[in-house]
């Protein structure tokens, strides 16, 4: 890849990933639930899902996702219905000594728990297979091989995803800890992203 493309492509990935998104909303919620290190481990399955979007789209595959209206349906549907019942179960979720609330004292979140839900909350959206289609052309020049075109290209949008999300917005969320600290604070932080996950959701199942 010429290096003039590869910095369009770093400008343009930097500026995605700022985007919020729910990969964003849970990436800030595991940073004040479980601690800005631990956060990695879903920032780990979301790229493992952007990965999969890549080689979805490098198939072929996409093609068909985005031009089979039931097949994209059901896909965006049970996305919307997963952070929608996130959103729920954190808004939800009770605060105070041992409760299994952010902030709560209880255990850590297995790493495992949080790279599964990373991965499924951008593996069921549909609309990243169908941005990737417009994304990728713009980056890949078909005159020349293509394998090591679509390597630097994930590899450089994993790389700044990584760290967007760790360094900004986890890092973003680890303030905002500080100032919702006790059981009040972890009530309001529950709400909070709780109702984002849910509006995700909802506007994941109505936009098209």
């Amino acid at each position: 890849m010429p290096f003039s493309l590869w910095l369009a492509l770093v400008g343009a990935g930097v500026l995605i990933s700022l985007t919020p998104g729910a990969g964003a909303i849970n990436t800030m919620s595991n940073a004040m639930a479980s601690g800005w290190a631990r956060s990695i481990w879903g920032i780990l399955g979301q790229q493992a899902a952007l990965l999969v979007h890549l080689v979805i789209v490098a198939a072929g595959v996409g093609v068909l996702v985005a031009s089979t209206p039931w097949l994209f349906d059901t896909i965006r549907y049970a996305g919307a219905a997963y952070l929608v019942y996130l959103g729920v179960r954190q808004f939800l979720a009770r605060t105070g000594p041992g409760a299994d609330a952010v902030g709560g004292a209880r255990p850590p979140e297995p790493a495992g728990s949080m790279f599964r839900r990373g991965l499924l909350v951008n593996l069921m959206n549909p609309k990243a297979v169908v941005f990737f289609l417009a994304f990728v052309p713009q980056f890949v020049q078909p005159d020349r091989p293509l394998l090591g075109q679509y390597a630097v290209l994930a590899a450089t949008v994993v790389v700044i995803d990584v760290v967007v999300m760790w360094f900004f917005f986890a890092t973003t969320a680890r303030g905002l800890g500080r100032l919702t600290a006790g059981e009040a604070g972890s009530r309001v932080v529950n709400r909070v992203f709780g109702s984002l996950f849910v509006g995700v959701g909802v506007l994941l199942a109505v936009m098209h």
